[in-house]
């Protein structure tokens, strides 16, 4: 968020404000957002299990950070919603094609997320 002059964040002062901003879009989405909840509840048990199923730190992160996209794009796809059902919840083509387009980005990480856990880790299952 830009501050009362229009300027992003540079200074140390500037970059506590936008720490503070972006913790308070964290903490609403985990009031507001059940998906985002249940996300975050995965990544806490998935994380762990990653750093120890992933042999290099290539692995590690592919594994980690599939997940962090996935909470990302919820958060973008969260903000789309509210911004659209702040100006009222009557039904609009365009924003019900704009929700679902959002639903749609986090169903296709999920999937990057599968695929990635998947040809990291089903050859190794796979080996006698």
């Amino acid at each position: 968020m830009a501050d009362e002059l229009g300027h992003l964040p540079r200074r140390p002062d500037r970059i506590l404000k936008a720490a503070k901003w972006s913790m308070q879009g964290l903490w609403a989405a985990w009031l507001h957002e059940s998906s985002f909840r249940l996300e975050v509840y995965l990544f806490a048990v998935l994380a762990p299990l990653a750093w120890w199923l992933g042999d290099t730190p290539v692995e590690r992160v592919l594994l980690i950070g599939s997940m962090l996209l996935v909470m990302s794009v919820e958060l973008l796809n969260s903000s789309i919603e509210a911004v659209i059902e702040r100006y009222g919840a009557e039904f609009h083509e365009l924003a019900g094609r704009a929700k679902d387009m959002g639903s749609a980005a986090v169903f296709v990480l999920m999937l990057n997320v599968a695929l990635t856990w998947g040809v990291i880790l089903v050859p190794r299952l796979l080996q006698p």
